[in-house]
């Protein structure tokens, strides 16, 4: 009976370190955020620090939560800019994908979510980069981590820096239609 409720407080304890309120400055989004907690877990991040974390509520989602944030582009206009950010995962039965978009007026003009190269499974820390050009004309960038289906996902020390133009982006719009004779 001791055992079990050491157990029970220890699981109590460590399910107070995880706080579902929202970091300043961020915010729940997505097809399906309210099948997701998102929050601070304390303690976890990648060098013992806080980070954040997206945990699936249900046991299937179809759809994603994310948790994100927009800014201006002043900063990075005309620049080629990479996002980096470390992130670990947990059980994950669909993908995690940091994201980064670059906007002008209600439309994306560079946007890559790493849908190409998704994270899936159980996997520990990791460094992560996605690369874009921002366009002077562009008005707004939005970024973030999501996860679609269900699992968890932490991450942590997401950083901008501008690049040069050797550094090759990552998204993958192409400049020009093709194949449209379906012939290849």
């Amino acid at each position: 009976m001791k055992t079990a409720i050491k157990t029970l407080s220890l699981a109590s304890f460590l399910f107070c370190l995880c706080s579902f309120d929202l970091p300043k400055g961020w915010h729940a989004a997505g097809s399906k955020p309210n099948s997701y907690e998102m929050g601070i877990d304390k303690g976890k991040g990648r060098e013992g620090n806080n980070c954040a974390i997206i945990q699936s509520k249900d046991k299937k989602i179809k759809g994603f939560g994310t948790l994100m944030q927009t800014s201006s582009p002043v900063k990075y206009s005309g620049k080629r800019v990479k996002m980096s950010g470390w992130i670990k995962t947990e059980n994950v039965k669909g993908w995690v994908g940091m994201w980064f978009r670059v906007d002008k007026g209600n439309r994306s003009i560079a946007f890559d979510n790493m849908g190409t190269r998704p994270i899936k499974g159980t996997t520990e820390w990791k460094q992560y980069e996605i690369i874009l050009d921002v366009a002077e004309e562009a008005d707004m960038l939005a970024y973030g981590v999501l996860l679609g289906g269900t699992g968890k996902v932490w991450f942590d020390d997401i950083q901008f820096d501008i690049v040069d133009a050797t550094t090759t982006t990552t998204d993958k719009m192409k400049l020009e239609p093709s194949n449209l004779k379906f012939e290849e």
